[in-house]
């Protein structure tokens, strides 16, 4: 049996120091990927789109499991952004855009991912699932972090981060970008862990 596992095999992109800036080239990945607008706090279509990846991320984990292939599906990212990103974390809620997105193994295929799309709204009538597309997603030179804490008090954090940015002589090259480790239905906000990273250039 195959069996795949990106807390290993991906580790520097996934579980970053604590507390501590570090810059990493993040190789191009397989995503599914669902878009969506406005406060992820109150709106429904957040939770819809994290629905709609999950039963397609596992569908997939499931069909893959015959044929000797075996991982942990990996936690659930998102791209967040607004029009001025030097302003991002002042901006409302309200006004971002945003991408939900769950990593695939590379042996998984747009075949496959249709596949699946069809067999869920088949057994599931889950007609959002139209909306997930699967998508190669190439990030590149980047700063992240690890956070720890509630996801409403990251904002010191991702201003310490944008400072820290362009006193490296950086600017912003992409959208900003959080994976989710924790699950804020079984774990105290204050020990959430989230990956906060920022794609960069350098700005001369």
């Amino acid at each position: 049996m195959s069996k795949l596992d990106y807390k290993k095999d991906l580790k520097n992109f996934y579980f970053p120091t604590t507390g501590k800036f570090s810059q990493v080239d993040v190789p191009a990945m397989n995503f599914l990927m669902i878009d969506g607008h406005g406060d992820p706090n109150n709106n429904p279509q957040f939770q819809e789109n994290t629905e709609a990846l999950y039963t397609m991320a596992y569908s997939i984990k499931f069909a893959l499991k015959p044929a000797g292939v075996e991982y942990v599906v990996p936690p659930s990212e998102g791209l967040w952004w607004a029009e001025d990103m030097s302003q991002f974390s002042l901006v409302p809620k309200d006004q971002w855009d945003w991408t939900l997105m769950i990593m695939q193994p590379e042996l998984v295929t747009s075949e496959m991912v249709e596949a699946m799309r069809r067999e869920v709204f088949r057994k599931k009538k889950l007609t959002i699932v139209e909306q997930v597309r699967f998508e190669r997603y190439h990030e590149g030179l980047a700063v992240q972090i690890m956070y720890l804490g509630s996801y409403a008090d990251e904002g010191p954090t991702i201003a310490k981060m944008h400072a820290y940015i362009n006193e490296c002589g950086y600017t912003f090259n992409g959208k900003h970008h959080e994976i989710y480790l924790g699950d804020p239905r079984r774990t105290p906000p204050e020990k959430l862990k989230t990956v906060i990273r920022q794609p960069v250039r350098k700005a001369f």
